[in-house]
């Protein structure tokens, strides 16, 4: 169900539908970033105005697309200056992500150990990734932060989700290296 029409939206149904079709995690995650890209990239693709629009107090997200045939959905996400993420999970499901304007920063983080309800994140690396890329996670590889290093400028990320992303874990530090783990409900903003 489209929550918006937009010019090219019938397309990027169609060829995110044609993507989900794999069985596998990795072929199917392999699929959706390769559409993505051709997605981003094309001039006739153009996601709706709101998708521009930034929060001044979070990272805002907005219902795109929810496939009521394969599940999935299609969230685009504006990251005003320096907005970011807390690492974060996915609960258990795969995702899609790709810079669809402006640039990120993403950092993936390996979940080295847990203790007394503490967890031990190791970072493995920071991207810094601009339009037309797209990555993706699988668990139990789906801990990251993403940031708009920019100071001035939005970034807009769309991202194909397994299913309704409605909650995550957060990891919130406590000392080097360990974590506290909260829950998190994740709603979204109004598209217009």
């Amino acid at each position: 169900m489209l929550a918006l029409e937009f010019p090219g939206s019938r397309q990027l149904v169609d060829a995110l539908d044609d993507a989900v079709r794999h069985d596998c995690a990795d072929e199917l995650t392999a699929c959706l970033r390769n559409a993505l890209c051709r997605l981003i990239r094309d001039p006739a693709v153009k996601l709706p105005a709101c998708c521009y629009e930034r929060a001044s107090d979070h990272y805002a997200r907005r219902e795109l697309y929810r496939s009521d045939e394969h599940g999935y959905t299609v969230i685009a996400m504006t990251w005003g200056p320096g907005q970011g993420t807390p690492i974060h999970d996915h609960c258990g499901m795969w995702c899609v992500e790709g810079v669809w304007h402006g640039e990120l920063e993403i950092t993936p983080y390996e979940l080295t150990g847990e203790e007394d309800g503490r967890y031990r994140f190791e970072p493995r690396g920071t991207m810094h990734v601009g339009p037309g890329s797209a990555g993706s996670l699988i668990p139990p590889h789906e801990y990251h932060t993403i940031r708009n290093p920019s100071a001035d400028a939005i970034a807009v990320t769309l991202h194909v989700y397994r299913g309704p992303m409605t909650q995550c874990a957060v990891f919130q530090p406590v000392r080097e290296h360990w974590y506290s783990r909260d829950q998190r409900q994740l709603s979204l903003d109004a598209t217009h």
